[in-house]
Formats: structure tokens, C-alpha cells, sequence
């Protein structure tokens, strides 16, 4: 690293050396490190010369701070609290000292310590996207102990941080007592072994993070199936083995095997039958995945038969999408106060002020650099978004970076083909927003509306704007239907028309009707000159 990046290293960087430099601290330096191992026991609230020092002290900034999780109209919670009957307990690992001592374990978080680069953008940028890490890391069930940035044109092709600044991170997992390390970006194979084997404890990046989120709160068999096939994508090019792992197989009559001819040979290694038994496996699911999409395409094409609008609710992971929809429908869907809370979508029927019904998903949060496993693993479920005649992309004014979350939404709207579906933009958590990010927010965003799902403000407007935005019906009738057709006026009053006038007359009822094209060939029979 060159003298000016260290120079320009963060401030989120512990202070931190290597031995000789630690038998020289002074004793402030040796009370923040103190700190910083018994920040656990002050509740999150450290002294400031720890927070100099760039600890992650408090709740991260992705994570509301309010203290109430729940709304009025998110109803009794029970999966919630199903969610919450099983916790980790802090203080019980069974992790080796060494990580290189097992071949392999399953993904498993309790003590963390967090890593990222500072290449572009300011530093506010690359702080907030490391608060990010930090609250994925909480909702993963693991504690967050500290973490740094260090500042780099680019990342170490070696070991991501380079040789130096991994030694460093090395100290700091020593003094914190971190069984894991966790990166903020995605390592390739070859730089996580040679971070694991500096730092001596589990390394896992971001997209492994997310990963394991979505295979813990994932619970409908298709949303089950897309995790397990984005999670073996990630596994197989990452695959390692050890001793044994990396023999050869006997082949022939090698060891007595007495296989007989055309079996002789080097035979597979156990890696490579691990990898044939994944890509089977992966193969599996897929047939699986697309066997489930025939389902969802029908009930979308029954929605699409019947002409009733949908409108789905896109946005940032956390940002209230599932308070929106308990607010507008009482669906009583799960609302928690952490990252990816909710993955399969929920369908259900709203109305307008005036009467008109139309449909509301609630699909799936996105984040930065949402790992692109993810992304065609749960393409079938984003196709909600895709196919919606209206979208309600849900921001969280009062997070540090709103505009950073509305860029990587539409990034994610952009790869999924739904770019050019109408759009508002929903300003949610205005009880706890800044009023000046709200006006810089609105002067940029002119198609939005300012509420709050827990509070109530500003869901009337938002009810409003909806109905002027869904596809109204827009074929107008003259009818006259006779008093023994009573059926088809109730059917006017009570499906998607807009009656403009209705007279009794002595031969019939007469209506002047907006109707949708479907209903309007079955009217065809009682249209009237004007």
C-alpha cells in the first residue's frame, strides 16, 4: 500500500499494530482496546475514545430506531413470534481456534468483526455501507464487535486488504476475540483462503451473509428451493478439500476393488464427485422451480382475465414494505425490524376510495450489490414486480443514504425488465425522517407522497395517487337493460364500473357506463344509441 493510502486509511480503523507495537501502547490506547472487548456489557454505548477509534457502537443505521417494532394494523404477529421462540445465545461457541483444522463447516455466526474498502464515493459512503453489513450481520443472529475500512484504489487480488492491513485485521480479531470475519463485497475462492489463512478464524463475504439470511426465513417450498439453488451457485466454484478429499478413487482391480475392465483409470477425486452430486442436485431444483412456476403464472393470468389492476411494493430491504401493505389491506403479514425479514410475496385485494379493487404484492427487499444468485433464483417471484401495472417503490426517508437505496432498487428493477412500469415513490417513516432530506427527496422525486405506515399520515394521498395511477376502465356505454335483468345492474354497481347516470325508465334501467373491455362484449347486447 502506498504512503498516501495510509494515510488516508478511515477513521473506522482500529488502532491496532502488530506485537512490538503493542508492548508500547500508552495506557488510553490499552483502555479503548478494554472498551472495545466489554462493549457487549455497556450496551453498545462506548466511551469516545472507542468511537474514535471506529467501533460499530449502537444499532446499525439500516435498522429503524424506534421503539415500537409494530404498527396498529399489523396484526397479532404470530409469525413473528415463531421466529423469535429460537435464539442464539452469546458466549457459547464451539469454533476452533484455527479454521484451517476442518474441512468444512456450515455457515454459523456469533462474533463478528467486519471488513471493507474505501475506493469510491466519500467516506460517509463507505461508513454507511459498512453499518449496512453490520445490521445484515445482526439479523443473521451473530454480534457485531467492530470493523474497519481501509482505503484502496482497488482490492488486493491476494487477500482483498492487502498483506499489511491483513495482519492488522488480524490483531484486532486477537483483542476483540471474533470467531469470524466478515467482508464487505464478494472474494473470490482464492482470496478468502488466503484471508483465513492470515487472520486464523471463518472469513465469509457479503453475498454468503445474505445468503444464510434467506435460508433462515425462507418458508414456502418454492421460496425454500430458490435459496437452496442460489446458495449451492455460490458453493460450487468454492468448493475445498482436504487430505482424503483430494485423493484419487481406486479404479480397476486396484486395493481389490475387482471392478473389471473399462473401470480402470485415475478414478474421481471426492471433490469432484462433491461437485458432480451439486450440479445434479442444482439440476434438481431447477426442474423443481420451474414445475412451481405454471401455478403462479395462472393465478396471474386469472388476475389479468378478470382486468382487476396490480400493484406491487418494490423497495430497499427494511424500508416498511410489509407495514404498507398491513396498512392498506390488514394482512397481517410479518413485520420485523431487521434486514430481508420477509421473502415470499403476498397477494392481496385492495380498494380504492371511490370502489375500485385492484391488487397489492408485497415481494421481496433488495440491497446493494444484491448478489445476481439471488436475483435468478427468485426471478420467478420478481416477475410480481415485471408484470404490475403500477409500482409503489417504498423508501426509508429517514435512512442516512435515500438516494443510494432508490439507485440500487432500480438497478434491480432494471435487470428484471420492470423499468417502464409507472412509478411512485412511497416516503415511508416520515415520524422519524429529517424534514429537510424529505424536501431534498421530493424536489427530486415529484411523483411521491410523504407517509408513515405506523402513524397513518399521508395513506389517504397515498390511496389517492393510486387511483388516479391504476388503469381505469375506459370503454363508455349506453345502456338500457330490462327490469329482468336486475343481475346485470348489481354486477355494474358492485365490479370495477364507473356509472356516470342511471334513469328508471318504463322499458328498463338506463345507465351511461365506463366499463372494462371484458364486461363491455358482455353489455354488447343492451347498448343504446346516446
Amino acid at each position: 500500500m502506498t504512503t498516501q493510502e495510509n494515510a488516508e486509511s478511515s477513521a473506522m480503523q482500529p488502532e491496532s499494530g502488530n506485537q512490538d507495537a503493542g508492548q508500547d501502547m500508552s495506557p488510553a490506547e490499552i483502555q479503548a482496546v478494554i472498551d472495545r472487548i466489554l462493549a457487549k456489557d455497556t450496551g453498545g454505548e462506548l466511551p469516545e475514545s472507542a468511537a474514535d477509534a471506529g467501533v460499530l457502537a449502537g444499532r446499525a443505521q439500516a435498522l429503524s430506531r424506534l421503539a415500537r417494532e409494530h404498527g396498529d394494523y399489523d396484526g397479532d404477529q404470530e409469525d413473528l413470534q415463531e421466529r423469535r421462540a429460537l435464539g442464539r445465545v452469546a458466549g457459547l461457541s464451539t469454533e476452533l481456534d484455527d479454521v484451517t483444522e476442518v474441512e468444512y463447516r456450515q455457515l454459523r455466526l456469533e462474533r463478528v468483526v467486519l471488513a471493507g474498502l474505501w475506493s469510491e464515493g466519500t467516506l460517509a459512503d463507505a461508513e454507511n455501507s459498512l453499518r449496512e453489513l453490520a445490521a445484515l450481520a445482526e439479523t443473521a443472529g451473530s454480534e457485531v464487535l467492530d470493523g474497519l475500512v481501509q482505503r484502496r484504489s482497488k482490492p488486493d487480488p491476494g487477500t482483498f486488504l492487502g498483506s499489511g492491513k491483513a495482519l492488522e485485521l488480524k490483531d484486532v480479531v486477537s483483542a476483540t476475540g471474533a470467531d469470524t470475519v466478515v467482508v464487505d463485497a464478494e472474494l473470490a475462492p482464492s482470496q478468502r483462503r488466503a484471508l483465513e489463512d492470515i487472520v486464523k478464524v471463518k472469513v465469509i463475504d457479503r453475498t454468503a451473509l445474505i445468503l444464510d439470511i434467506f435460508a433462515q426465513h425462507a418458508k414456502s417450498r418454492e421460496g425454500k428451493a430458490q435459496v437452496e439453488l442460489a446458495q449451492l451457485e455460490y458453493l460450487l466454484p468454492r468448493l475445498r478439500g482436504w487430505g482424503e478429499s483430494m485423493s484419487r478413487q481406486a479404479g480397476g482391480q486396484v486395493g481389490g476393488a475387482g471392478a473389471g475392465m473399462g473401470s480402470r483409470g485415475p478414478g474421481e477425486t471426492k471433490i469432484e464427485l462433491d461437485r458432480r452430486r451439486i450440479r445434479s442436485r442444482m439440476a434438481k431444483l431447477r426442474r423443481e422451480i420451474a414445475a412451481m412456476k405454471p401455478a403462479r403464472e395462472t393465478k396471474r393470468a386469472n388476475r389479468r382475465r378478470s382486468e382487476i389492476p396490480s400493484v406491487a411494493i418494490a423497495g430497499y430491504t427494511n424500508a416498511g414494505k410489509s407495514s404498507i401493505l398491513n396498512r392498506l389491506t390488514h394482512a397481517g403479514v410479518l413485520v420485523q425490524n431487521a434486514l430481508f425479514a420477509t421473502l415470499d410475496p403476498t397477494v392481496r385485494k385492495a380498494e380504492t376510495a371511490d370502489g375500485f379493487g385492484f391488487t397489492l404484492a408485497d415481494t421481496v427487499g433488495f440491497v446493494r450489490s444484491l448478489p445476481t444468485q439471488l436475483v435468478e433464483a427468485f426471478r420467478s417471484t420478481l416477475e410480481e414486480v415485471a408484470d404490475a401495472d403500477l409500482i409503489l417503490h417504498v423508501v426509508d426517508v429517514a435512512h442516512p443514504d435515500p438516494e443510494g437505496q432508490i439507485a440500487a432498487v432500480r438497478q434491480v428493477l432494471a435487470e428484471v425488465d420492470a423499468r417502464k412500469i409507472p412509478e411512485i415513490i412511497v416516503l415511508n417513516k416520515a415520524d422519524a425522517a429529517d424534514p429537510i432530506v424529505v424536501q431534498r427527496l421530493i424536489q427530486r422525486e415529484p411523483h411521491s407522497v410523504l407517509v408513515s405506515a405506523r402513524t397513518g399520515q399521508g395513506i389517504e394521498e397515498l390511496l389517492e395517487l393510486v387511483s388516479q395511477s391504476i388503469p381505469r376502465p375506459n370503454v363508455e356505454l349506453e345502456l338500457l337493460i330490462p327490469y329482468d335483468r336486475g343481475d346485470l345492474v348489481s354486477k355494474l354497481h358492485q365490479s370495477d364500473a364507473e356509472i356516470v347516470a342511471q334513469e328508471h325508465q318504463e322499458t328498463g334501467t338506463r345507465l351511461s357506463v365506463k366499463v372494462r373491455e371484458g364486461l363491455a362484449a358482455e353489455l354488447a347486447a343492451f347498448a343504446v344509441e346516446a
